[in-house]
């Protein structure tokens, strides 16, 4: 039997164990009644690779930017990268996850997609046309509606953005016969959804868990001399905030992780040695706290920026040399840890 004493202290070790509990949880950006969303070092860390299919400005050289009107029209070496990337990746026992423009299912050759499917490499939803989920106005969807306003004359954002969810949904359906494994906006906002209920609430009601619409603020200035020290610490303490939480509608969040290539390459000018050190880095912090990493990438950049695969070459290697602390998934198994 315990004495008062006993149990007042109890209770109050209770008491702040619990108000640690909510100051850790608040700290990296989930709900306070998530306790899965802590980081735990008896778990193993989860390390994803992502691929965002779709065409990015400025390569395959500087100032061609008329993919912001056509991001679906993958060019020959972006497909041949993205595929080249999965049978790596399959022959290490790992997998891809994939996220498809539906543009990209007006091609006359989907041969490379469908190659990869049947690898067994997941494939979501990046809507039609590449559109902002987060736009208030028609115009501010897609570049394309801004050049060609008679598309979605009429229609409200909200309504764009319904529209082009669900037709990239049945492209990849009826073209190419693949159901879409998660959902991803095109663009990350530092935010993630937090300040768009309507759209929580729209990929709730078309069958969406789990999406990945969040990429955390961080610094990634590179100067004459190189990215500096500090540049690398902040990218490796944002992962903190780039671990998976629920909104208040219970979908999950997913976030992608810093730093992204178009983010290093595209918009600071990285040296790919440089972009490999922080993702090492970031991918060691997963495996020392037992989180999640998210690397997002596009094949569009990387097939240019890293021909020869050496980053997610170097992640499988760094996971196999970690294999008891950590495994190479993709993020629907992410989102099964957190389904409880």
């Amino acid at each position: 039997m315990k004495l008062a004493n006993e149990s007042k202290t109890t209770d109050i070790q209770m008491i702040r164990n619990r108000r640690q509990f909510l100051l850790q949880a608040t700290a990296i950006g989930a709900s306070p009644l998530l306790a899965n969303a802590q980081l735990d070092d008896k778990k193993k860390a989860q390390i994803v690779i992502t691929y965002d299919l779709e065409m990015s400005r400025h390569y395959p050289k500087r100032g061609m930017t008329e993919w912001d009107y056509q991001k679906g029209n993958l060019d020959d070496a972006t497909k041949e990268y993205s595929l080249e990337s999965a049978k790596r990746i399959s022959d290490l026992g790992g997998k891809i996850h994939y996220f498809c423009v539906g543009r990209v299912l007006e091609q006359s050759d989907i041969s490379w997609l469908t190659d990869i499917n049947e690898l067994g490499h997941p494939i979501g939803n990046h809507t039609y046309d590449h559109v902002n989920v987060t736009a208030k106005t028609a115009a501010q969807t897609q570049f394309r509606f801004q050049r060609s306003p008679w598309l979605v004359q009429g229609k409200t954002a909200f309504e764009i953005i319904l529209e082009n969810i669900r037709l990239a949904e049945i492209a990849l359906q009826e073209r190419a016969g693949i159901k879409c494994n998660g959902f991803r906006t095109p663009g990350g906002f530092y935010k993630g959804l937090q300040d768009s209920p309507e759209i929580r609430k729209l990929l709730m009601a078309l069958g969406y868990e789990w999406i990945s619409g969040k990429y955390p603020p961080h610094q990634s200035e590179r100067g004459d001399d190189g990215v500096k020290e500090s540049v690398y610490e902040n990218i490796v303490a944002a992962q903190k905030n780039a671990q998976p939480f629920r909104y208040d509608n219970d979908l999950l969040e997913i976030p992608m992780s810093p730093i992204s290539d178009v983010t290093a390459f595209r918009s600071k000018f990285w040296q790919l040695d440089e972009f490999k050190h922080a993702i090492k880095r970031s991918v060691m912090w997963a495996i020392e706290t037992g989180g999640v990493f998210d690397f997002l990438c596009h094949p569009s950049c990387m097939v240019i920026e890293d021909p020869k695969f050496e980053t997610i070459l170097m992640m499988a290697d760094l996971v196999k040399q970690h294999s008891d602390r950590a495994e190479l998934v993709t993020l629907d198994k992410v989102a099964d840890r957190y389904k409880s």
